[in-house]
């Protein structure tokens, strides 16, 4: 059975103080009740080693946001897979709707960005998903479909990753896909797992939903047989929220 993975991204909020508190409250909030699910969580860059040292010892994991294709050189305002790494840090989130629409990410740089990041011993939550216009297009299947098979381009091994199902329209908007509507795309994703990697690989794989994600909603949508957790945006803000959410995944 798969174990359930649930990471706050905290995206562009909290000072590094405030990043310290939030993390010893989420640290407080879970206690001892988060066996049954891995729990991850994603300050700001210059908020990771103070938060880390907060979670350090404790079976939270320190997420990074984002990670730059190349170990080092003239790129202005990036952090690389090696800085990450040596932050501490055990995963990185690659892909997030928010970098492809407002920093103009594509599947190729998506792509050499997960290379880069499992080549420096990260591993990978990566993100895909459709905008609203998209599905209303009827054309979410073949986005989600493009957004797999190229961002997943020469790698052999997936065991260090984790694909984020997070549809654009229910990011920040308090809306939410049905569970029915999630399934759907997570199933459409081990299928093309599957086809790529075989089933094996397929069975293995946990795919998370993003979108909008409460404590109200939580238990159902984690209950459906191919959502593997969450990737919990503004809920992980509040610890205890956060702390009701990987309950329900625990469970």
């Amino acid at each position: 059975m798969r174990r359930k993975i649930v990471v706050g991204n905290w995206k562009m909020n909290n000072t590094i103080a405030e990043s310290e508190i939030l993390a010893s409250e989420v640290l407080a909030a879970l206690g001892e009740n988060f066996s049954g699910c891995e729990v991850g969580i994603a300050p700001t860059f210059l908020a990771l080693e103070a938060a880390g040292r907060v979670i350090d010892g404790s079976e939270i994991q320190l997420v990074a946001q984002n990670c730059h294709y190349e170990n080092d050189g003239a790129y202005t305002g990036e952090v690389s897979a090696r800085m990450l790494n040596a932050a501490g840090c055990a995963s990185v989130i690659i892909g997030h709707s928010e970098r492809r629409q407002y920093f103009g990410e594509t599947n190729a740089t998506v792509n050499l960005r997960v290379k880069k990041a499992l080549s420096e011993g990260l591993n990978v939550i990566l993100c895909v998903g459709e905008t609203l216009a998209e599905r209303e297009s009827g054309v979410t299947d073949a986005v989600v479909s493009s957004q797999v098979h190229e961002g997943l381009t020469g790698i052999s091994d997936i065991s260090s990753i984790v694909i984020a199902y997070e549809p654009v329209w229910a990011i920040g908007t308090g809306k939410t896909a049905s569970s029915a509507q999630a399934e759907e795309v997570h199933f459409l994703i081990r299928t093309i797992i599957t086809e790529l990697y075989g089933d094996i690989a397929a069975e293995a794989l946990r795919i998370q939903y993003g979108g909008s994600v409460k404590p109200s909603n939580a238990a159902e949508l984690f209950a459906m047989p191919n959502i593997d957790g969450g990737l919990i945006g503004g809920a992980s803000l509040n610890a205890t929220d956060f702390a009701a959410i990987v309950k329900a995944a625990s469970h």
